[in-house]
């Protein structure tokens, strides 16, 4: 019916601007037991129609919270005065977007109403296996969120399309007295594209997940500080795909390359070891479905791959379709908003570096003296792809041994100089659900193999 709605207003599209419609409905779900107590049991919803229109190189937006035939129309209208009133102050006109492949696309998926009692349940089902198997602990926390879109997108000119992005995710928190007294902390993040029925109808899965953050938490109590310098590292593929996404990623989005980003100046030279090959991917990664799988974006783009480092060479960006015609390239579907009442934006999808030849044993076994990351909990980058980020789970390497844990470090440095030093790649990918920040939330997934390079650690 919502879908009915917003085709039938692609008569009131304009001839001679460009024009894309959207219906959006958001849904949150937020669940916390700490220690046992239930202390928040939250779900929201929030949906609604905007118009976006390109005339000239001048944009008007205009979003409603009403989902109806005339709240659609009304939209389109505001949304076309906008642009014709932005574009009389408009001197560079610019010629239309590049064409695009037009066809109706549907995400496999749909998102299903999982009942909130029994995700609830879930967690309480987790904490009681928690409380009973892991008497040491300080505290814990089990976290459940949910974040899904549904949208409908209407286009006088590129795909339209009905597209379902359900999310879920638990979170586990551990803290233990360390050997000193002070509280230490560990988290591990269970998720999964669909419902909670797909992924956490067992549990066994993650109770062997909690037995390894158990073991990780227990040796980081009795762990050591990292001595500081720069030194040589394996990072963990929840490492390497989080500086992948924030150091590299952004400096690589077309709208922050046009901002004055690294990425400018270095666009077709050597950026990292030939052994990096960076890909956003759309909705297949690896002959299998992408953790957040795109399949068109806001702009009626159908998503493809977007090849961004290809044997340590930059080759590409990530557009949206000004942008795309401005480099003379084909769009590759990367600009999304969050919600209804956002306009949409250059964004990742899912980030990873590709994997390598080699297996992690044997890059733990070629250091002598240094440390593997494991586990990182935020950071931040700008856009000299200069970063630093917390390292919430570490330990030595002695001698090509992992050795005793490390106590909370960061690591900083440049990305594009720290790339460079690369010389191992592990052979499998691991991925990490996240939330990109860039101006507004959005669903993102990044990933990686191992990586062995050089990076400054800050020590205590």
């Amino acid at each position: 019916m919502l879908e009915d709605i917003l085709l039938g207003q692609k008569s009131l599209f304009e001839t001679g601007v460009q024009t894309v419609l959207r219906g959006q409905e958001n849904r949150y779900r937020k669940i916390v037991i700490q220690n046992g107590n239930l202390v928040a049991n939250e779900r929201s919803e929030e949906s609604g129609i905007c118009a976006r229109v390109y005339c000239n190189g001048a944009y008007g937006f205009a979003s409603t919270a009403e989902y109806s035939k005339d709240a659609a129309a009304k939209t389109i209208k505001a949304a076309t005065e906008n642009a014709k009133y932005l574009d009389k102050f408009n001197s560079e006109k610019k010629k239309a977007y590049p064409e695009v492949i037009s066809s109706h696309i549907t995400s496999p998926r749909m998102i299903i109403d999982y009942e909130q009692k029994k995700l609830v349940d879930i967690c309480k089902e987790i904490d009681a296996y928690i409380e009973k198997t892991y008497s040491d602990l300080l505290s814990r926390s089990v976290i459940y969120t949910e974040d899904t879109m549904e949208k409908i997108i209407v286009t006088s000119d590129a795909s339209d399309g009905h597209v379902a992005y359900p999310r879920c995710r638990i979170m586990v928190e551990f803290s233990m007295n360390s050997r000193e007294g002070k509280p230490v902390e560990l988290f591990r993040m269970f998720f999964g594209c669909g419902h909670a029925g797909e992924h956490f109808a067992d549990l066994n899965p993650i109770y062997e997940g909690l037995e390894d953050l158990y073991k990780n938490i227990k040796a980081k109590a009795d762990g050591v500080y990292a001595e500081a310098g720069v030194k040589t590292v394996i990072l963990h593929p929840d490492v390497a795909g989080m500086i992948a996404h924030e150091a590299v990623g952004h400096t690589v989005e077309a709208d922050l390359v046009d901002g004055g980003s690294v990425a400018g100046p270095n666009f077709g030279k050597q950026v990292a070891s030939e052994l990096v090959s960076i890909v956003d991917y759309a909705h297949t990664a690896f002959g299998v479905d992408a953790p957040f799988p795109v399949y068109l974006d806001d702009e009626g783009v159908p998503a493809k791959d977007a090849v961004l480092v290809k044997d340590g060479i930059l080759t590409g960006y990530m557009h949206d379709r000004e942008s795309a015609l401005k480099y003379g390239v084909e769009p590759c579907g990367n600009s999304r908003g969050y919600t209804f009442s956002d306009e949409p934006l250059i964004r990742m999808r899912n980030t990873t570096v590709l994997p390598g030849k080699d297996k992690l044993e044997d890059m733990i076994a070629s250091v002598d003296d240094g440390y593997y990351l494991v586990g990182t909990g935020n950071g931040q980058a700008d856009l000299t792809g200069e970063f630093m980020f917390g390292i919430t789970c570490g330990y030595e390497i002695k001698n090509g041994k992992l050795g005793r844990a490390i106590l909370d470090t960061t690591v900083s440095g440049v990305a594009f100089d720290m790339l460079k030093t690369v010389d191992m790649v592990s052979d499998s990918v691991i991925w990490w659900s996240g939330t990109c920040g860039k101006k507004q939330a959005m669903p993102v997934s990044t990933g990686g193999p191992a990586i062995k390079c050089k990076i400054t650690i800050g020590g205590r």
